[in-house]
């Protein structure tokens, strides 16, 4: 079923997956209990949680005892980005990351230690170099996205590798389940509802024998690593759904690459309009363009008016349509800024209609 209106938002949260519907319903009559007691409920409520850990894991290649749920993509980036830091104390407190990444990394960043920033070209890639130069002895961690969650430019973690033993913490969020995760990192984050699972569900993975200490306090919990007492059914909801994207994600990614270089070229084609970010080493689903002489909530309101729901502003500060610090640091245009991210079910259909549309928006805002 399509979904309705014309919904063009999903890099901010995908609709829920019909596998994750479906998982959390019949889960939610099971997953009540404590999974750390010894009864039976427990015991049902625990093997559910190992159920969603181990899919999780077989999802992502890495190990299910390096997988721990959180309670958000953000709590994951904070204990994943903190606990690497933390690990390094005794050698430094800089936190080396892209003036390009997600505001959880740059506040986790301020708040736990000395950042260090590293500028971005103008299509928010990262230069691996810069990040190389910079990671001296006293980086107690590195932090680079898998993917620009405002552009959709992939950078290149696979290339990195950092002098000193220094960690590396990927943010995953805009990419896990869209794409195959890069190799090379200590810690990662990624986030259910980006993927069509539930909200309120971070995915944490620390590799074993990475260097991971606690920066908050300690909890009585198995998983030193996780947020407290877990909502199971919405772990299996989430690792259902995830299992669901993966499985589909090469159809998928097609399909959207190529409804997104419809919209980039319409986009392109309205006069002093600046399309940006990297046009093919991208994530599937999402395009931002800028236009000049048009305010970028004026914008917002009148595609919604039309009925369809695309953001604008700094993808992590949306409801206040601040200028993008994204988009100052690659150099490109702040203001009238949209950023347009496909769903699953997003339709031809619908993508003509944008099209269709979007050169009269724009026309009579700036008439």
């Amino acid at each position: 079923m399509t979904h309705p209106g014309g919904y063009l938002d999903s890099a901010s949260s995908e609709p829920l997956h019909p596998a994750a519907r479906e998982s959390l319903l019949a889960a939610l009559d099971r997953g009540y209990a404590d999974p750390r007691r010894l009864h039976k409920a427990a015991r049902d409520a625990r093997l559910l949680l190992d159920n969603a850990r181990a899919v999780v894991a077989q999802c992502l290649r890495v190990r299910a005892d390096e997988v721990t749920f959180t309670s958000s993509g953000t709590d994951a980036v904070h204990r994943g980005l903190l606990g690497l830091a933390r690990a390094r104390r005794s050698r430094g407190d800089v936190v080396l990351h892209s003036e390009v990444e997600h505001s959880a990394v740059r506040h986790a960043a301020s708040w736990g230690g000395s950042p260090r920033l590293v500028g971005a070209m103008g299509d928010a890639r990262v230069r691996v170099g810069d990040l190389v130069e910079s990671a001296t002895a006293d980086v107690a961690v590195c932090a680079l996205q898998s993917a620009n969650h405002e552009v959709g430019t992939v950078q290149p973690v696979g290339d990195l590798r950092l002098p000193h033993d220094v960690p590396l913490f990927v943010d995953a969020c805009a990419s896990m389940g869209r794409l195959p995760l890069p190799g090379g990192w200590d810690a990662l984050a990624g986030s259910a509802h980006k993927w069509g699972g539930p909200a309120g569900v971070g995915v944490l993975v620390v590799r074993r024998g990475a260097r991971w200490e606690s920066p908050f306090p300690e909890d009585d919990r198995v998983d030193h690593r996780g947020s407290g007492f877990e909502n199971v059914p919405a772990a299996l909801a989430a690792a259902a759904s995830l299992q669901a994207v993966v499985a589909e994600r090469e159809e998928t990614n097609a399909r959207q690459h190529a409804l997104i270089d419809q919209v980039r070229a319409a986009a392109a084609a309205l006069p002093d309009t600046e399309v940006v970010g990297d046009p093919v080493d991208r994530l599937p689903h999402l395009v931002t363009f800028s236009c000049l002489y048009v305010n970028g909530e004026a914008l917002v309101t009148e595609l919604d008016r039309h009925g369809f729901g695309v953001a604008s502003g700094s993808a992590c500060t949306a409801s206040s349509l601040e200028p993008s610090r994204v988009l100052a640091a690659m150099g490109a245009l702040t203001h009238g800024n949209v950023r347009v991210s496909l769903t699953r079910e997003t339709t031809q259909e619908q993508v003509d209609a944008f099209c269709a549309v979007l050169p009269e928006v724009v026309a009579g805002l700036r008439s």
